[in-house]
C-alpha cells in the first residue's frame, strides 16, 4: 500500500492504494454517491484503496471530489511510473442496464482527457458536472491518455457508474504484467 495526503484550505485527503490488491476498499469522502462510485472503481480494477476526506462540504462537493481525483492521480503515477513490464493500453465498454460508457486508456504520462458524456443535472445531491472535474483531475495528476465515451442511457445514476467501471476496467488491463513488453514505447521511456 502506498499513501498520499493533501491538506488545502478546502479538503483534507489521505488516500491508501496497492496497484495489484484484491478489489478491497474503505471510502468515506462525505459525498455519497462518490463513495458509491469508488468503492465500484475499487472493485473493478481489482486495487485496494482507501479513502478519506474532510471537505468543505456546505459550500458543495466540488473541492472534496476534484481534490481527490487529484490524490488518487499521483498515488497511481507513483504505483505505473516508469511503465514497463506492463500492457500499458487498455480498453472496455461497461453495459448497466440500459446504459453504455466505453473508456480507452494509454499509460501515455501525458494528461489528455476526452468526455463525452452528455448529460446534467444531478443524481440525488451529487452533481453530475463533478464527473468531469473528478476525472479530468485524475487524468491530468496521473498523468494518462483517456477517452470516456458516452454510448447510450437514460439513467444518469447507471451512466455514471457504467462510466467509473469501465475506466477501473481499462486500468487493470492496461497495467496487466507482461515481461516481453520492457518499455512498451518507440522512444525507450514513458
Amino acid at each position: 500500500m502506498i499513501e498520499k495526503s493533501r491538506e488545502t484550505k478546502e479538503t483534507q485527503i489521505t488516500v491508501k492504494l496497492n496497484l495489484y490488491g484484491s478489489g478491497q476498499s474503505s471510502i468515506d469522502t462525505g459525498v455519497g454517491f462518490l463513495d458509491h462510485m469508488l468503492e465500484a472503481f475499487a472493485k473493478h480494477s481489482h486495487m485496494d484503496l482507501e479513502v478519506d476526506c474532510k471537505g468543505d462540504l456546505h459550500i458543495d462537493a466540488h473541492h472534496s471530489v476534484e481534490d481527490i481525483g487529484i490524490v488518487i492521480g499521483q498515488l497511481l503515477s507513483e504505483a505505473i511510473y516508469p511503465v514497463q513490464k506492463i500492457e500499458r493500453y487498455g480498453n472496455a465498454t461497461v453495459v448497466m442496464d440500459e446504459a453504455s460508457m466505453s473508456c480507452d486508456i494509454d499509460l501515455s504520462n501525458r494528461g489528455f482527457l476526452v468526455f463525452e458524456m452528455p448529460i446534467g443535472g444531478r443524481v440525488g445531491e451529487f452533481d453530475v458536472e463533478l464527473v468531469e472535474e473528478f476525472f479530468h483531475a485524475l487524468s491530468s495528476n496521473m498523468p494518462l491518455t483517456m477517452h470516456l465515451i458516452y454510448n447510450r442511457g437514460k439513467n444518469k445514476h447507471h451512466i455514471i457508474e457504467a462510466a467509473f467501471k469501465a475506466f477501473a476496467v481499462s486500468l487493470r488491463r492496461a497495467v496487466t504484467p507482461n515481461e516481453r513488453a520492457g518499455i512498451p514505447s518507440t522512444k525507450g521511456v514513458l
